[in-house]
């Protein structure tokens, strides 16, 4: 199984002094990867982590806990993917941000299963293909 890994989840996991250890989605990204399963990220993602941390020690040792998981390739069809499934999902009422549809977009796109801690993906995944490998907290 290939894996997206949201933001949410990363935060968790590497900027929380505890590490989220009671958090499910933590909990399972670390099953995936004692598992040896396909974990991804996209640039959005890899940005969201990085940015606004002040100091380069911390900045240096998320990049490099980051640095094993593969970077998918968006293109234009990605774009136009996350574009075409916010229009449908606020025309029924489904709020989220861009760069949420963009993940959510990459994910069905790449197949990937999408692992978050964000209620906004389980509203998402309601009215489209995204498949969540573990669902959010409430």
């Amino acid at each position: 199984m290939s894996v997206l890994v949201d933001t949410s989840v990363w935060s968790l996991a590497l900027r929380r002094r505890d590490g989220g250890a009671r958090h499910p989605a933590v909990s399972t990204l670390r099953s995936l990867i004692e598992q040896g399963e396909t974990i991804r990220l996209i640039g959005a993602i890899l940005q969201e982590v990085l940015q606004g941390v002040r100091d380069r020690s911390q900045f240096a040792r998320l990049r490099s806990a980051l640095k094993p998981f593969p970077l998918i390739e968006l293109g234009r069809g990605d774009y136009e993917a996350a574009a075409e499934l916010g229009n449908h999902c606020r025309s029924r009422g489904v709020q989220a941000g861009t760069i949420d549809f963009l993940i959510a977009a990459a994910a069905i796109r790449h197949r990937c299963a999408l692992l978050t801690a964000d209620q906004d993906f389980v509203h998402i995944a309601r009215l489209s293909p995204l498949r969540l490998a573990v669902r959010a907290a409430s």
